[in-house]
């Protein structure tokens, strides 16, 4: 009976994107992780889902926000359930994809370096070591997903 009166945090729900360039084959956007959970490891761009808000939206806005690109073709790619106890972080979070629109700036700016040191291309092929990766994105790798077929997977 006692365990009925734990209050007991809910998961949060974040949306990780990521983002494919024609000018950067094989490649996605990564930051470092700084300021917050996470500091010192790699992410993908990404925030919490605003009430109301497509996941689609978000990965678009939350793009937007961080690198200043703008992006096309946007569309649901995966979904985990990171969690890290040490921290008290447990997040459900879902991924979109899309690529850089070349109508508009193609290169990332770091539009928020209290929370990033900055952005850089990655191949997908030769990646980041699992241990330097932001919970969500560790988990996804770990999963064996890959952005760069049209399948979608869960963990």
């Amino acid at each position: 009976m006692a365990a009925y009166n734990v209050k007991h945090e809910r998961p949060k729900v974040g949306v990780g994107v990521f983002v494919l360039s024609d000018d950067h084959p094989n490649c996605i956007l990564v930051g470092k992780r700084k300021g917050s959970t996470g500091a010192g490891k790699y992410a993908l761009p990404g925030g919490h889902l605003e009430f109301g808000e497509s996941w689609e939206d978000c990965g678009r806005r939350e793009t937007f926000e961080e690198t200043g690109l703008r992006l096309k073709k946007v569309r649901f790619s995966t979904v985990v359930n990171a969690i890290v106890p040490e921290e008290n972080y447990h997040y459900i979070t879902l991924f979109v994809q899309g690529y850089v629109d070349p109508q508009h700036m193609a290169e990332p700016s770091n539009l928020e370096p209290d929370k990033c040191e900055g952005w850089q291309w990655v191949d997908w092929d030769r990646f980041l070591p699992l241990e330097d990766l932001f919970e969500p994105l560790r988990v996804v790798r770990k999963a064996s997903y890959d952005p760069f077929h049209q399948h979608t997977a869960s963990t």
